[in-house]
C-alpha cells in the first residue's frame, strides 16, 4: 500500500516502513542503476564521506550496482577516494558502474576475497568498509570479524539491514542486528555511533560501528 503524507500522519511507524521497504526493493535508483538502499541512510553515507575522507570504500554486496555508483561519485566531489566492491556475481552490474575509473570490482564469496581486497589497500589508507551482503548471523558476523581490522580508529564500519525483524518482518532470523550486538560483545575497540540514526528511519539500526580513538 502507498501512503502520502497529508493522509498518514496517524498512521503508526511499522506500518509506513514496509511501504518504503517496498519503493526501495521496486523503483529506487541512481543514475538510472537500480540502487536497494534507503534515501535517508545514503544521506548519512555523504555525510561520512566529506567529513573523514576516506582513501578507500569497502563495499560488500553490489548487487546492481547503483550504490556503487553512488559511493564513486561522491569520491569524485571530494576528490579523493576509490571503491571496491565485491559480489557473489557482477552479471547484474552495468557498464556505467564498472567503467568507473575510482571502482575496482571483484566476484566471488567476501570472506574468501579478503586478500585480495588487502592487496589493493596501502597500510597507511583510512578504510570504510560497508557490509550489505548475506544477511545471515554467521555471514554478517564473520564478515565483520574478517573486514574489521581494515578499519582505523575513527572510522566506520557499516552494517546494513539491521532492520531485518527489528522493523519489517523480513530476512534472516538472527540475522544483522544480533550479528552486531555480538560483535561489540567481542570487540571492545568499536563502539554504535547512534547520532547516525537521528533520522529515525534508517534500514542500520545499531549499524554505523566507529572503531574508538584511543586516549
Amino acid at each position: 500500500m502507498k501512503y502520502y503524507i497529508e493522509g498518514s500522519l496517524d498512521i503508526p511507524l511499522g506500518a509506513i516502513l514496509p511501504s518504503i521497504q517496498d519503493a526501495i526493493m521496486s523503483g529506487t535508483s541512481y543514475f538510472g542503476v537500480k540502487t536497494l538502499k534507503n534515501p535517508l541512510d545514503a544521506w548519512i553515507y555523504q555525510e561520512i564521506l566529506f567529513e573523514l575522507q576516506p582513501d578507500v570504500v569497502v563495499e560488500i554486496g553490489v548487487r546492481h550496482g547503483g550504490s556503487t555508483l553512488y559511493l564513486a561519485h561522491l569520491c569524485d566531489q571530494i576528490n579523493h577516494g576509490r571503491v571496491i566492491g565485491l559480489d557473489l556475481s557482477l552479471d547484474s552490474v552495468p557498464d556505467i558502474v564498472r567503467c568507473h575509473q575510482r571502482i575496482h570490482l571483484i566476484e566471488g564469496d567476501a570472506c574468501s576475497s579478503f586478500s585480495a581486497v588487502n592487496e589493493l589497500i596501502y597500510p597507511h589508507e583510512r578504510v570504510i568498509v560497508i557490509e550489505d551482503s548475506a544477511h545471515s548471523y554467521d555471514h554478517t558476523l564473520k564478515v565483520l570479524n574478517t573486514f574489521s581490522p581494515l578499519v582505523k580508529e575513527g572510522d566506520y564500519f557499516i552494517v546494513e539491514d539491521g532492520i531485518c525483524h527489528h522493523g519489517l518482518d523480513v530476512g534472516p532470523s538472527p540475522g544483522p542486528f544480533e550479528a552486531i550486538e555480538e560483535f561489540l560483545n567481542q570487540s571492545p575497540d568499536f563502539e554504535l555511533d547512534r547520532n547516525r540514526e537521528r533520522y529515525v528511519i534508517t534500514w542500520n539500526p545499531k549499524g554505523y560501528l566507529r572503531r574508538r580513538i584511543s586516549i
